[in-house]
Parts: structure tokens; C-alpha cells; sequence
């Protein structure tokens, strides 16, 4: 089984890395076995951000997508399964035992996966695709002088166990401005300002263990997480991918790539 889709451009021209890690379905049998089939498939999937992403071809970008589910393991928690938060929120383990509400996802409700099957997904699963991330950064480092990876995800507008308020439609993580320099957050945070979309800066979500981990300025590694709500390109119920509201946020999608894809490249 594959654990990630790598869409390469004719010619790779941006110093950008897409990653994104939550779009996976894919589950191996085995597991899937142990799962509870009426939460089956997984909600907290980040449903279609990788079609979202789709014109990144265009824009001269490398895209590195998941297709391993984050119920067989969580490529953007920290390995050793320190959490991520610690303000009172429901956080998923780096090898999910609960969904988003906090409901056991497993059929004989066990609360944590044993060390041996941990390393073993770490081994087939994890590692690879931080491997292939880290790779295609160092290669971008090499061929423009500085890497950016820019982390894709998507939520419902309502997790009730992570906030009571609904999300705002954009949260931009720069793990509270350290994940890359002052003038490449500006511009990414000045591009998406630029639509009508409610936007917010390293809050509910200051970036997980990819934007925490790989966003090295001083290395001229830079990382930034885009969260985003569902409803701004799914439908109302955030259950189908909608075209016609998907093409408003690309173009501004497009538009802030671009400006940090000008900036990097001028550097």
C-alpha cells in the first residue's frame, strides 16, 4: 500500500512544498478489521484538499498528499506523542484511539495502541513520508537557496470538544511566528487577508508537528499550516466537494502562493 501521492509539476520552478497529510482514506485491512464500522469513514478526514490544491502544478509546486488515513496514524503529531496542546482540548494520539469528540474508534474500545504496533506504523507509514518531505525540502533548499513547506488542512467549521465558537474560515500557524521569517508570514498572511474570508494567525491552531519540526528559518527550511473550514469549499453539510465555492478560495490560494513563490524566488 502506498502511503503518499507525489504530484510533480513538468518543471519545478517554487521553492514550495505542498504537504498534506489528512487526506489519506486508505486504511489496511487489518486495522480497518478492528474498527467500529458505524463511524466508518473517518469524519475527521481533511475531505478533498487535495483536489483543493490541484492547480499547484500550475504554480511550479511539488505536492506531497497522504493516502493513508490518520486512523492508522497521524503524520502531523509529534512522533514521540508529545501533545501538541495543552489548553484543555481533545487531541488525538499520534495512533488515533478516538475521533475529534473524543469517541473510541475501535471495537473493543481500547484507549491506547501498544508500543510494538506504534513502531511498527511508524516504520511503514510515518517515516516514509517524512522522509519524502524532508528530501524534497532539502532539494528545493539546494536548487533555490531556501525551502517552504506549506502544511494543507481542513476542519468543521464546529468541533465542539476543541472550541465552543465556530472556527474562523482561515487560520494561518507559524507556531507563534517561529516556523519562518517575518517577511514570509507577512505575505502569506496579506495574501489570504486580501478575501473576504474571516482570518486568524496562530489561533485556534499555531501549526502542528510538521510546521513545529520542519520550519527552520535560520536553516532557510520554512514552514506555515493553513487550516481551513470545510464549509468555504464543501457543501453547507461539509459532506460533498463544491466546485463553485472551492474556485473562490483558490484564486486566493493562488494569488498568496504566488506572492511567497515572488518573494522566495527574489531572495
Amino acid at each position: 500500500m502506498d502511503v503518499f501521492k507525489l504530484r510533480e509539476p513538468i518543471e519545478v520552478t517554487s521553492p514550495i512544498i505542498l504537504s498534506i497529510p489528512h487526506c489519506g482514506t486508505e486504511i489496511p485491512a487489518e486495522i480497518l478489521a478492528e474498527l467500529k464500522p458505524e463511524m466508518l469513514p473517518p469524519d475527521d478526514t481533511d475531505w478533498f484538499v487535495d483536489a483543493l490544491y490541484s492547480f499547484a502544478k500550475e504554480l511550479g509546486v511539488i505536492v506531497i498528499a497522504s493516502v493513508i488515513s490518520r486512523w492508522v496514524i497521524d503524520l502531523n503529531r509529534n512522533p514521540d506523542s508529545t501533545p501538541l496542546y495543552n489548553d484543555g482540548r481533545v487531541i488525538t494520539d499520534l495512533c488515533p484511539c478516538t475521533d475529534f469528540l473524543g469517541r473510541k474508534i475501535y471495537r473493543d474500545e481500547r484507549s491506547q495502541i501498544t508500543t510494538r504496533e506504534l513502531e511498527r506504523r511508524k516504520a511503514l507509514y510515518f517515516n516514509p513520508y517524512h522522509l519524502k518531505l524532508r528530501e524534497t525540502a532539502e532539494a528545493a533548499k539546494r536548487k533555490f537557496g531556501k525551502a517552504l513547506i506549506w502544511d494543507c488542512h481542513s476542519i468543521r467549521r464546529m468541533v465542539p470538544s476543541i472550541s465552543e465558537n465556530p472556527f474562523p474560515s482561515l487560520i494561518l500557524g507559524s507556531a507563534d511566528g517561529t516556523s519562518a521569517p517575518v517577511d514570509v508570514i507577512d505575505t502569506a498572511f496579506n495574501g489570504l487577508s486580501a478575501s473576504n474570508f474571516e482570518l486568524s494567525q496562530n489561533y485556534p491552531f499555531k501549526g502542528g508537528y510538521i510546521t513545529r519540526e520542519y520550519g527552520r528559518p535560520v536553516q532557510n527550511i520554512y514552514a506555515l499550516q493553513l487550516e481551513m473550514a470545510k464549509d468555504i469549499y464543501m457543501d453547507n453539510n461539509e459532506t460533498a466537494y463544491s466546485p463553485q465555492k472551492a474556485a473562490v478560495i483558490q484564486e486566493s490560494l493562488i494569488k498568496t502562493l504566488s506572492d511567497l513563490n515572488e518573494l522566495l524566488n527574489a531572495g
